[in-house]
C-alpha cells in the first residue's frame, strides 16, 4: 500500500518542481503567448512600444534582455506605378532573385490590349538584404509609396525559450518516474501528462520557428499598376504638372475616340437597320411627293348701292 503511494506523492514533487523551474515573472509573460498566436504577440507588443520605423531607435526592452541579441521584424508595403508595365515587372521580379528572396503570393489581373495591367506581390527575402531589395525593387517605375514598420519581439521569445526551457525539464522529470512506475495506473497517469507537455512542447517550438522565420526573413507587401502617366507627387514642379496634365489629356481623348470606335462596330447592325429604315422613307417620299397646297381665293369686296329717288320726294332748301 506504500509502494501505490509513492508514485502519487512524487507525481505531486515533479509538478511542484516544475512550477518552480519557471520563474513566476516568465510564466505569466508566456501565459500569453500559450493562449494567442505569434502575430497576436506581435500586436500586443506593438500596443505597448508602438511601431518603430525603419529609421527609428529601438524601443526600451527589460534590462535582463538589453544585452541579448535583438530580434526584430522587418515589414514593408509598397506602390508602384509603370509606363511600362512589363519593363517594371522584370525590374522587381530581379530583385527579388538578386536578394536571395522569394514569392510567397502573387496575383496579376488586367490585359496589355486595355493598359490596366495589375499585380499585387508577398516577398520573403532575407533581413540583412532588406534595404537592399527596397532601393532595386521599384527602379522599373516609380514609387508612389512606401511604409515601413519594425517591431521588436525580444521579450516574447526569451519567454518563449524559458517555457520550452521549463517543460522540457519536466518532461525529463516524467520520463524518470515512468521508469520507476510500479502499476499500470501510475503508468497511464504518467503518460497522460507526458501527452499534454508533449503537445505543449510541439506548440511552443513551433512559436519559436516563426518567430525566426520573421526575424530571419523580412516580409514586403508590393502592388505594381499600369498607368499611362505617373501620379504627380508633392516634389513636381508647376511646369511639369502642365506637361503631365496636358499629356494625359491627350492618351485621354484618345481614349475616348477608341472607346467609340469600338461601340460603332459593336452597335453596328442597329446603326444598319436604323440607315435602311431612313433610306425607305427618302424613297417613298420621293415617288410620292406632297401635292402644294392651294391658297383660297380672295373674297370679293361688297358693293354698295344708293337707293334711286323717287319723285314725290320732297326736297328740302337749306
Amino acid at each position: 500500500m506504500k509502494k501505490r503511494l509513492g508514485i502519487p506523492a512524487a507525481l505531486l514533487a515533479a509538478a511542484l518542481l516544475a512550477a518552480c523551474g519557471a520563474s513566476s515573472e516568465s510564466y505569466a509573460s508566456s501565459a500569453s503567448v500559450a493562449n494567442g498566436s505569434y502575430y497576436d504577440e506581435s500586436a500586443a507588443m506593438e500596443a505597448e512600444y508602438g511601431g518603430t520605423d525603419s529609421g527609428s531607435t529601438t524601443p526600451s526592452l527589460d534590462p535582463s534582455v538589453q544585452n541579448t541579441e535583438q530580434k526584430i521584424v522587418y515589414t514593408a508595403d509598397m506602390r508602384i506605378e509603370a509606363t511600362d508595365f512589363a519593363a517594371a515587372r522584370d525590374a522587381f521580379l530581379a530583385a527579388v532573385e538578386d536578394t536571395g528572396g522569394w514569392l510567397e503570393h502573387t496575383y496579376v489581373s488586367g490585359s496589355e490590349e486595355d493598359h490596366d495591367r495589375y499585380a499585387s506581390y508577398t516577398v520573403r527575402v532575407p533581413a540583412e538584404n532588406y534595404r537592399a531589395f527596397l532601393e532595386q525593387a521599384g527602379k522599373g517605375g516609380s514609387v508612389s509609396s512606401l511604409s515601413e514598420d519594425a517591431s521588436n519581439i525580444t521579450e516574447n521569445y526569451i519567454d518563449v525559450q524559458a517555457r520550452l526551457a521549463a517543460l522540457e525539464a519536466q518532461r525529463d522529470r516524467l520520463n524518470a518516474l515512468a521508469d520507476k512506475a510500479e502499476t499500470t495506473a501510475d503508468l497511464l497517469e504518467i503518460e497522460n501528462q507526458l501527452t499534454d507537455v508533449q503537445y505543449e512542447l510541439e506548440s511552443y517550438t513551433r512559436k519559436l520557428r516563426a518567430m525566426d522565420s520573421q526575424v530571419m526573413y523580412s516580409t514586403v507587401e508590393a502592388t505594381l499598376n499600369e498607368v499611362a502617366v505617373y501620379s504627380p507627387t508633392a516634389s513636381t514642379g508647376f511646369g511639369q504638372r502642365i506637361a503631365d496634365a496636358f499629356s494625359e489629356g491627350g492618351a485621354g481623348f484618345v481614349s475616348f475616340v477608341q472607346g467609340l470606335a469600338v461601340a460603332v462596330v459593336y452597335l453596328w447592325p442597329l446603326l444598319l437597320i436604323v440607315a435602311v429604315a431612313v433610306t425607305a422613307v427618302a424613297l417613298w417620299r420621293r415617288k410620292h411627293p406632297k401635292k402644294p397646297k392651294q391658297k383660297p381665293a380672295a373674297p370679293t369686296p361688297a358693293v354698295y348701292d344708293a337707293p334711286a329717288e323717287t319723285p314725290n320726294q320732297p326736297k328740302y332748301k337749306q
